[in-house]
């Protein structure tokens, strides 16, 4: 178990994205890709939005897995990439040096990595074992090569003691309160571009609750027209 099971703060946490690269993402069959990557980028864009320091690393890009998703990289564009070689990112000395400048008041190190079984389990494993870190896993914006693969890596991290989480709990987390005004426009326009059904509902209720103008109008709206009857038809 954690140290202390407090809540996660945009002061006391830190966050990390582990080989966000197609030859990785490929293979992987825990989760639909296209809604791994949106959580991706929503974590990411909530995470620059309460300015989580936030740490990239790649492994062997040019050889085997290819570029960062642009999606991710556009939310982040003059920070570093950690390439490595080994599949644990902390046997790479500059992401230890990247996690320790984040500072001492920020062990909780959140982390959405491909894949779950390998490079996610070896790091969570290393960086409390070695780093002295609390570990957060975010299930569904990481992926393994099977659920089986998925489901048993997270049981296996759960039992060591590392911390399930999920994108969307993470990020209500870091907001906590609706009353906190500098980040509440801002994040529910994330969660209108990303969160789904709950990016509706915000849509709903701002329009047809509070009498807000929609986020885009479309063309001319025509007015119901009823389809005269065809006699010839009828009989």
């Amino acid at each position: 178990m954690t140290k202390a099971p407090d809540l996660l703060t945009p002061e006391n946490c830190q966050l990390i994205f582990i080989d966000h690269q197609p030859q990785m993402a490929f293979s992987v069959s825990s989760i639909d890709i296209q809604t791994l990557k949106n959580n991706v980028v929503l974590l990411a864009k909530a995470a620059k939005l309460f300015g989580i320091p936030t740490t990239i690393t790649t492994v062997e890009t040019q050889a085997f897995s290819g570029y960062v998703y642009p999606e991710l990289l556009t939310v982040f564009p003059d920070h570093p990439i950690l390439e490595r070689t080994s599949m644990n990112s902390w046997d790479d000395q500059k992401v230890r040096d990247a996690l320790a400048e984040a500072g001492p008041e920020r062990k909780k190190v959140l982390v959405s990595g491909l894949w779950t079984e390998v490079c996610n389990n070896s790091f969570a494993f290393s960086a409390m074992a070695e780093g002295g870190y609390d570990l957060f896993m975010l299930a569904d914006a990481s992926g393994g090569t099977s659920v089986a693969a998925h489901d048993y890596a997270m049981q296996r991290m759960v039992q060591a003691g590392v911390v399930p989480m999920t994108t969307l709990q993470t990020v209500l987390e870091w907001q906590r309160d609706w009353a906190r005004r500098d980040t509440y426009d801002d994040l529910m326009a994330l969660f209108q571009e990303h969160a789904g059904g709950y990016g509706m509902g915000i849509d709903y209720a701002y329009t047809h609750v509070h009498k807000a103008p929609p986020r885009a109008t479309g063309g001319e709206v025509l007015d119901p027209v009823p389809a005269a009857s065809d006699p010839v038809a009828a009989q």
